[in-house]
């Protein structure tokens, strides 16, 4: 096992005043050299070769001083030799060398000077050519962690898309294949693969020794891989029991293996059948320098090698880092570092503090493989370290670590994080994932006090459920999978005691007994005790996406509140939260997609919450795109909400000005669902308006099958050259994309027809049956009964006159809803919403930089496009509450300005007028004065930014409203 970088240090000072006066390269390199990998522990006889054989590019033998394949080859000189044209002819050597033996480092020494160069990361330098890291042996002992790497002992900085993480996902995913073609598959082929993984880690982080796992099978297996099943279930067995209890006359590389535990090597496996293919296949995985894998992102990727249309993009399957900090910072990290800052220069507040560390609890209740316990343990960690150096410089005992065992100081370990995952692979991952962070920290903590730190074999683990998270109970999850260790003698009066029942009485802990095994059923942890934090990302579902299955979770769930059907599936956990957290101080903060803060859903949902359960919001992210840097990935626009039952003076809002842009933090009193400043409530869907205002109506629907559409320009000429009488029964067919596109589109308009006027018209005729037929053969009744009619729009809502037209969907890189007035002869569809008999004055306001402030905070969403609705939207916007006569004419006045604007420009469609980069400077100049003279119909002071504009109009609307609230409730008594 690695050495600690004390006893490293130690053993370098002594090497380096043994060695000083050696000079010569043929006596003395392999001596020197030996001597030299053993400062690090390592026997270089097993790791490396002397005097290796290469072709060099001349096609002529050159010999390798020592090459240990994969890590690093050394060249040694006389003393005194040109250093330069040692390391010209070491990477002459690479050449003849396979792919999986190119080091990633090269040494060159004459025996007083080093010079490492790391292959890797090698970036010209003017001076140098090529940078390195030069020292004399006299120095060594200044410089051993730049050999780190020879122990797994290395600082990495993970990178979220760094190819050694596919890369080692794609090699995995080709074992799984090998492996499900002979028939190996379902449950032992997730965990074959999970144990597998686990090896390939420790063999290059210190858990084995360096290369162990690659060398057992390199010499101990067949090359045709006929033994590899075999051995690798010895192996298996090996890793699962104590050294004092293996058999005496095992293999001496078996031997060699320490004992894992933590049951995963516990359970029987199928034996699978190898061959030479599949063999190399799990060789080439070892070749891999698995110390460069972060757990938080291969665990996504490694899950997703079991599916081969998600691993076609690899590396869109992971939860960036970046994303995961946005959350765990502002629940609980923030508040942690600031605590620790406050008591940093007091042991026994600090004391205290490290104890809280240690008594914190974590689930997450859709935990996946993992990521978001990964990140949240790995900067729990951290901070203990920090608290640990801070009580090492207030405590002369601790000061003196390396006299002592420095695992007694760190308490803060995996089975502190709780996880629920629906299906068995990702679950299996993030357990094993958490022992390979943990290890990472260890090794982190013993670079940087020089001790070892080392928790092998497993004691303790995360829990994480395999089970669907919405069905089971989570206060359960703390009292479960803990055993109580009582005294042999106790144990053999409860097992022998005559009772009839499985379960009985130890003090005041109820216990199992199965199989002469005490299982404790409760735990020491009290019954009330809660979860600190719960956290995650749970599955994002649309209402309309969801299978039965779900569906029954949601009426589980939400106790058959009607809100149930109208929600997507991430809520479920919010409510299960709520309803978990209640009456406690558990904080939670989940990722969810931005739907449940927009239109109908946030009413539903949130209205719910704060009604029942009464809870506050105490941060919140703004829409942003939850994705990471792999190519196709399809970005999500996501938000994060952080809640508990309590409230708190000092609320956060972290907004963004794009959804790619960096957040910047705003101070709030309160947050509302919108994830503004504002009052704990969500509109819900209205029938009426809320002022005195027309009704909007959804456009035509032709509920046609295509029969009375004529679907482009082309259609309509090819159909009145056909058949030209017919011409003067088509109209101009407008819904969201034709009038904001200006593209032309058209239909058989047939109102008021009579027969006699179509009887001679056969195409027209053919097309009207086609709609019978379509109508006829629809499994709705209401569609059946439109069969009747079938030369009419199943749905006829426009009157004759002017009509105000809004397209139901729309983009949000707009400034403005593009809208535009018709007259009775456009036929408008059902993808947009109108208002007959329509104003300058209405135009205005529904223009206006105000209303685009509410549509653009309460409205829902189709991806990010703007989803006007009438319900949620129009009927609940707060109108000027009494606009006196001038100001509704100078609102018409500038009303007509941006319309005379965009007759300016007459080849331009209202997508480039609106476009922020081609807006004309007059149609932005005419919105400029319609938006002051709308402003100024609501307040003379001016509004200083959509947030400021946001809570006048919902302090307006609770003005409006509390007397429709009052009157409703008068009306049901």
């Amino acid at each position: 096992m690695a050495l600690s970088w004390n006893e490293i240090k130690d053993r370098a000072l002594n090497f380096s005043k043994e060695w000083a006066e050696t000079s010569n390269e043929e006596a003395d390199a392999k001596p020197f050299l030996v001597e030299f990998f053993n400062v690090f522990g390592i026997s270089s006889k097993r790791v490396s070769t002397f005097e290796h054989r290469v072709k060099k590019l001349d096609d002529k033998d050159g010999y390798i001083d020592l090459l240990w394949k994969g890590t690093i080859l050394i060249e040694m000189k006389s003393r005194g030799k040109n250093l330069d044209k040692a390391y010209q002819q070491a990477k002459d050597y690479l050449h003849g060398l396979k792919q999986h033996e190119l080091p990633k480092y090269i040494l060159i020494s004459d025996f007083e000077n080093f010079r490492l160069y790391d292959l890797e990361s090698l970036t010209p330098t003017l001076s140098k050519g090529e940078e390195f890291i030069e020292f004399k042996l006299k120095d060594l002992v200044n410089n051993v962690q730049h050999f780190g790497y020879i122990l797994g002992y290395q600082k990495k900085v993970y990178k979220e898309q760094d190819p050694a993480n596919i890369k080692a996902a794609e090699l995995m995913g080709k074992l799984h294949d090998k492996l499900e073609e002979i028939g190996y598959t379902g449950h032992p082929l997730e965990v074959y693969l999970v144990r597998i993984l686990f090896l390939l880690f420790a063999e290059d982080t210190t858990i084995f020794n360096k290369q162990q796992f690659q060398e057992f099978l390199e010499q101990r297996t067949a090359e045709d891989g006929s033994d590899l099943a075999s051995k690798l279930q010895e192996l298996f067995q090996v890793l699962n029991t104590a050294k004092e209890n293996r058999f005496k006359n095992l293999d001496e590389q078996l031997a060699d293996f320490p004992y894992v535990n933590g049951k995963l090597f516990e359970e029987n496996l199928p034996t699978a059948s190898f061959d030479t293919k599949m063999r190399q296949a799990l060789l080439d995985c070892c070749y891999i320098d698995w110390s460069k894998i972060s757990p938080a992102i291969f665990g996504s990727m490694f899950q997703s090698v079991m599916n081969p249309k998600e691993r076609r993009n690899l590396g869109a399957h992971y939860t960036s880092e970046t994303n995961i900090l946005k959350l765990i910072k502002p629940l609980f990290l923030d508040d942690l570092w600031k605590e620790f800052d406050a008591v940093d220069h007091d042991p026994t507040k600090l004391t205290k503090f490290h104890n809280k560390l240690a008594g914190l609890r974590f689930l997450d209740p859709a935990c996946g493989c993992g990521n978001f316990l990964i990140i949240t343990y790995r900067e729990l960690r951290l901070l203990e370290f920090k608290v640990i150096l801070a009580l090492q410089k207030l405590n002369l005992r601790i000061h003196r670590m390396e006299f002592i065992d420095i695992s007694m100081f760190f308490k803060v370990n995996v089975d502190q994080f709780y996880g629920i995952e629906y299906e068995e692979f990702p679950s299996r991952i993030a357990e094993v994932a958490m022992w390979l962070i943990d290890h990472q920290m260890n090794m982190y903590c013993s670079i940087e006090t020089g001790e070892k730190l080392f928790r092998i074999p497993l004691v303790k683990s995360a829990k994480i459920i395999n089970n669907n998270a919405l069905a089971v109970k989570w206060d359960n999850l703390l009292a479960e999978y803990n055993t109580l260790n009582i005294d042999a003698k106790d144990a053999e009066i409860i097992i022998n005691s005559k009772v009839e029942e499985p379960e009985v009485k130890y003090g005041t802990i109820k216990l199992r007994v199965d199989s002469f095994k005490i299982v404790d059923e409760f735990s020491q942890i009290k019954p009330d005790t809660k979860f600190d934090f719960i956290l995650g990302n749970p599955p994002f579902i649309g209402k309309q996406m969801q299978n039965q299955a779900q569906k029954d979770d949601m009426n589980f769930v939400f106790e058959n509140h009607k809100v149930g059907n109208l929600l997507d599936y991430v809520t479920a956990w919010y409510y299960k939260a709520a309803q978990y957290i209640n009456g406690s101080k558990t904080k939670v903060a989940f990722v969810s997609t931005n739907s449940i803060t927009q239109g109908e859903q946030a009413g539903a949902l949130w209205n719910l919450l704060f009604e029942k359960f009464k809870i506050k919001i105490h941060f919140a992210h703004r829409t942003f795109s939850w994705n990471n840097e792999a190519k196709g990935n399809a970005a999500v626009h996501c938000v994060i909400v952080g809640f508990a039952n309590y409230d708190i003076k000092e609320k956060l809002i972290f907004e963004y000005e794009n959804i790619k842009a960096e957040p910047y933090e705003i101070k709030a009193t309160n947050i509302c669902p919108y994830l503004i400043e504002g009052k704990d409530f969500a509109l819900n869907s209205r029938t009426k308006p809320i002022s005195s205002v027309p009704e909007l109506n959804f456009g035509n629907m032709a509920n046609d099958g295509g029969g009375l559409i004529l679907q482009s320009e082309q259609d309509y000429n090819v159909y009145i050259v056909r058949e030209p009488n017919g011409k003067k029964f088509i109209k101009p067919f407008v819904g969201s994309v034709e009038l904001i596109n200006n593209i032309k589109r058209y239909c058989f308009w047939l109102v008021n027809v009579t027969p006699n006027e179509i009887k001679h018209l056969p195409i027209l005729l053919s097309r009207i049956d086609e709609t019978r037929k379509f109508r006829s053969a629809s499994t709705r009744v209401a569609t059946n009964k439109l069969a009747d009619f079938p030369a009419l729009f199943g749905e006829i809502r426009q009157k004759e006159g002017n009509i105000l037209v809004i397209p139901r969907v729309s983009s949000e890189n707009r400034k403005y809803v593009p809208i535009a007035f018709f007259d009775y002869n456009t036929i408008i569809n059902d993808r947009c919403t109108f208002m007959n008999e329509a104003t300058l004055y209405q135009f205005g306001i529904m223009t206006s930089s105000m209303h685009m402030s509410w549509l653009k905070t309460v409205c829902g969403r189709l991806k990010s496009d703007y989803n006007y609705s009438n319900n949620i939207v129009y009927n609940n916007y707060p109108w000027p509450e009494n606009p006196t006569e001038k100001q509704i004419k100078a609102i018409e006045t500038a009303a007509q300005k941006v319309l005379d604007a965009r007759l300016e420009f007459p080849n331009s469609s209202l997508a480039d007028l609106y476009d922020p980069l081609t807006m004309p400077p007059v149609l932005v100049k005419a919105h400029n004065e319609l938006d002051k003279a709308v402003d100024l119909a609501y307040r003379p002071q001016a509004f200083t930014s959509e947030a400021n504009r946001m809570v006048y109009l919902f302090e307006l609307y609770e003005k409006y409203t509390a007397d429709l609230f009052t009157k409703e409730k008068v009306k049901k008594k």
